[in-house]
């Protein structure tokens, strides 16, 4: 019995080699045509993807540009980046600045000159030193009322463009640029004095929202002495592009989100309409309410000091000396506000106040603010 369950065994192994080996040479004779590998023939050669589809599978492309939107496996890459919140009111607040800028470095340079708005975004401080083209001219300025640092770069186009207009040389001829030299002492004199006109505008920009003072810190060449912020840290990078006729470059402000913090309820309003500031009839509206408001004043005669429990056990007849003589002034009250002082005395059957002092402003100011 064991041999012949052996033997059955043996031929049943040799039948499915066979039909193994039979199925594997007819898989094979029909790739003959093809690529002659097992798998890969006609139908397959249709699914190889042409390079359109790998770039937009990857997420890469020739023409590479910052404002275009990722996606592939590059977005997977890139998506440690934050998604930071839209401040609409920052763009008024730079629109405005280069309505500013176009004025002002008019009338510094006195020439032509065009400021446009190339674009704004989000991105981290780390990487933005890293993407900063050198040589250039690294401006660090202080926003007082903001408590915080900005940074402001010039690139060597602009740089020897504002040096060549204002040093007086001739239209129509390319700047003159020396590779592999530091900046000269006038070079870094006059783009201290254009980034001081640029900060100038800056706080002109912002006076509609809030005050901020923009005072120039230092002039630095290397991005590592221009660390304002941790690499992590976000910011807002709006890049400017000046043009003087067939000269000009790049401007590049940079804005920590830690700066702009303490007005991001400001930033966060929704701009309507072409107005943008103080609005005149909601003005006048108001002081028209408020000088009509009710107001209930106190004529005191005297103030004491007394004890509680004397207080308290006042009874019908007592009598309470006060600190006032006859001749004593009484006090008109707001509140607790003091307006003036006047003699007591009687029109009629009423009892009157003449008043003998003016009501100071600082009292003015004070009940208005307390209404």
């Amino acid at each position: 019995m064991a041999a012949a369950w052996e033997a059955s065994v043996a031929s049943e192994a040799g039948s499915q080699d066979d039909d193994l080996a039979a199925s594997w040479e007819a898989e094979t004779a029909d790739d003959a045509g093809g690529s002659g590998i097992p798998g890969i023939g006609a139908q397959t050669s249709e699914r190889i993807l042409n390079q359109d589809e790998i770039d937009n599978l990857l997420g890469f492309t020739m023409e590479e540009e910052t404002n275009v939107k990722r996606n592939g496996v590059r977005a997977l890459i890139n998506s440690s980046l934050v998604s930071y919140e839209r401040l609409p009111m920052l763009e008024v607040v730079f629109d405005r600045l280069v309505r500013l800028m176009t004025t002002s470095l008019r009338n510094f340079t006195s020439d032509n000159v065009e400021v446009n708005l190339d674009s704004m975004q989000s991105m981290r401080f780390g990487d933005y030193l890293n993407s900063i083209s050198l040589p250039a001219i690294l401006s660090v300025f202080r926003a007082k009322q903001l408590d915080n640092f900005g940074l402001l770069t010039v690139d060597s186009n602009l740089i020897y463009s504002i040096v060549d207009v204002l040093l007086g040389g001739r239209r129509g001829t390319l700047a003159m640029r020396v590779e592999g030299r530091p900046y000269t002492t006038i070079e870094r004199v006059l783009v201290t004095r254009l980034v001081e006109v640029i900060l100038a505008d800056a706080k002109k920009a912002f006076d509609p929202l809030t005050e901020v003072d923009f005072e120039l810190d230092r002039i630095e060449t290397n991005p590592r002495f221009a660390a304002i912020a941790q690499p992590a840290n976000a910011g807002i990078l709006v890049k400017l592009r000046i043009e003087m006729e067939d000269r000009g470059g790049r401007l590049e402000l940079m804005l920590p989100y830690a700066t702009l913090e303490p007005i991001r309820k400001l930033l966060l309003q929704n701009f309507m309409g072409e107005k943008f500031g103080r609005d005149n009839i909601w003005e006048g509206h108001l002081a028209t309410e408020l000088w009509s408001a009710p107001a209930t004043l106190k004529v005191v005669l005297a103030e004491f000091q007394e004890s509680l429990g004397r207080m308290k056990n006042l009874q019908v007849g007592d009598t309470l000396i006060m600190n006032a003589t006859p001749e004593a002034k009484a006090q008109l009250m707001c509140g607790d506000i003091h307006l003036t002082h006047g003699q007591v005395g009687r029109i009629g059957h009423n009892v009157a106040m003449r008043v003998e002092a003016p009501i100071t402003n600082s009292a003015k100011r004070r009940v208005l603010e307390s209404r």
